[in-house]
């Protein structure tokens, strides 16, 4: 089963998780925001276009410990081999961290390979027409789920696009 894992994190040097989104390939999705988060670190990229989309979601909101927990429970509904499918390598190191916390967890038993996605395939035009046609006012750029949800549609189009014919 592939699972689409994006994060929205403060910024590239004091780098931790504000939101997660994952959504595998039959529909399934998680959802979660950090309430524990160093605010004060969060760049001015942040602060003006991942932060005021926070908070949409009912029942997003968690501190790290509890999102450790969510993450477990949520990979556990899975009786197959999960791979991850993001676009940027720090996707997997923040979603590593959380599923460990501050405990040092074992990573599910169900977790299997990881894939990072190559400009290769994302910068296909298949690929950017079907992120972009994901989004929408609701859910835009920059908020982890809608982001999940736009790599799902890209990378599935893609695939599409690119299998041959049987």
């Amino acid at each position: 089963m592939l699972v689409f894992v994006d994060t929205e994190f403060t910024d590239f040097i004091q780098i931790e998780l504000v939101s997660i989104g994952l959504v595998a390939e039959d529909g399934r999705e998680f959802y979660a925001e950090r309430n524990d988060y160093r605010r004060e670190d969060c760049s001015d990229f942040v602060r003006a276009y991942v932060l005021p989309l926070l908070g949409r979601m009912e029942n997003a909101s968690c501190s790290a410990q509890e999102l450790t927990t969510r993450l477990h429970g949520w990979f556990a509904a899975f009786d197959q081999q999960v791979t991850l499918v993001f676009d940027y390598a720090a996707d997997w190191d923040l979603l590593a961290d959380a599923l460990q916390g501050e405990a040092g967890l074992p990573f599910p038993t169900n977790l299997g390979e990881k894939w990072l996605l190559t400009p290769e395939v994302m910068g296909t035009e298949v690929f950017q027409r079907a992120l972009a046609a994901t989004y929408s006012a609701d859910l835009p750029p920059h908020h982890a789920l809608a982001d999940a949800y736009a790599l799902r549609s890209g990378f599935v189009s893609w695939r599409q696009a690119t299998l041959p014919p049987s």
